[in-house]
């Protein structure tokens, strides 16, 4: 592994290995630094939960977030970063409220229910067009650029970069010529490279690789800033927030400290290309694992893999009760798929160590040697 490990990099032997997709697993030197910082940051007698979002304290934890991450993912200047609230969900809203101006059509790419999500989301400010879907292969793998049918006066063109729940991951950046590209890279961002300046706008909440619930991350290029609907509130206002460094309301001031200590643990371990390293090392030791074996199924084509969210099922469904029983039982918990699509998910971010994905590896060999 790349870069110096932070104090404390040893694993607690009480806790689990936790595949959940989100609130997920935080890295554990983080958790042990929010604790120890809990009563007293650096002095200041106050919790971090207690600070006053304009007092001097946390205004030096919002910059040192936000230049922590510009230089993680290389953020061009051009790209503002906004730290909001209101999640991926909140901001399919959000996002068509601010890039509509005078247009009238918003190209979807659908690959999966949060795809669906944002169809759904956009068609009460516009017209929609799905530029292409998989859906006919049941969301398994991301339609070829050539299939897409863009509309050149489109406000923007969307896509969901990693879909959470179908385990999909777009192992591409598409070209979309003048129309702004946005994209939802809630499961994913951090987790591997990515050119910011091919995208007019980045977001994802910050439940999967980034920290705990109640913040949005939101990249966008300045160009864009001024096509808000005049009903836009103000709160989500990119151009408002912007203007007043995130802070025109209260920003979920502890989810963006604890984000701050996860941009420096990613720094200490290398950045990112360290850590999509260690992710690919960890995605192949488990599609490996489940390749070998006719007792379960890997659905999505190799080539659309997600890094992140792994769904299998096993050949057998009657088997699934025992399977999660007994995971639980060693300690690895979270492992049921999405209600929407069933069978088993293991979503191995980046704060997942590789003892969590041979810890699963194993007891997969192990659960078929006994029940296969």
């Amino acid at each position: 592994m790349a870069g110096s490990p932070l104090p404390g990099t040893h694993r607690d032997p009480m806790r689990a290995f936790n595949f959940s997709a989100g609130p997920a697993v935080l890295p554990e030197p983080v958790l042990r630094q929010a604790a120890a910082e809990m009563l007293d940051w650096h002095g200041s007698g106050m919790s971090v939960m207690e600070m006053s979002h304009r007092g001097k304290e946390f205004i030096a934890i919002h910059a040192k977030a936000e230049a922590d991450l510009r230089a993680l993912l290389a953020i061009p200047a051009n790209h503002r970063v906004l730290f909001l609230q209101g999640g991926a969900i909140g901001e399919n809203a959000i996002v068509p409220m601010n890039l509509l101006g005078t247009r009238q059509r918003i190209d979807v790419v659908n690959t999966g229910e949060w795809s669906k999500k944002t169809i759904k989301e956009a068609r009460k400010y516009a017209a929609v067009s799905v530029a292409a879907s998989s859906e006919d292969e049941g969301f398994t793998y991301v339609p070829p650029r050539d299939r897409w049918k863009l509309d050149p006066e489109a406000a923007y063109v969307h896509v969901c970069t990693n879909e959470t729940i179908g385990g999909v991951e777009y192992q591409w950046t598409p070209d979309v010529g003048d129309v702004p590209l946005v994209a939802d890279m809630s499961s994913h961002l951090l987790s591997r490279a990515v050119d910011v300046a091919k995208f007019g706008v980045i977001y994802g909440g910050a439940q999967k690789n980034i920290g705990p619930a109640g913040l949005t991350i939101v990249i966008v290029r300045d160009d864009l800033l001024d096509r808000a609907l005049p009903i836009c509130p103000s709160a989500f206002h990119w151009k408002e927030q912007a203007e007043a460094d995130s802070m025109l309301n209260t920003p979920p001031t502890y989810a963006i400290y604890v984000a701050g200590l996860v941009f420096e643990w990613l720094l200490a371990q290398g950045g990112v290309p360290a850590i999509e390293k260690r992710n690919v090392a960890k995605a192949k030791l488990l599609y490996d694992a489940l390749d070998a074996s006719a007792f379960y199924v890997s659905p999505v084509r190799r080539e659309d893999r997600s890094r992140m969210n792994v769904p299998f099922r096993l050949r057998d469904d009657r088997l699934d009760g025992a399977f999660l029983k007994g995971a639980e039982e060693r300690g690895m918990v979270q492992l049921k798929g999405h209600r929407s699509v069933g069978g088993m998910r293991a979503s191995i971010y980046n704060a997942m160590p590789v003892e969590g994905v041979q810890a699963l590896v194993d007891y997969l060999r192990d659960f078929e040697r006994r029940h296969g």
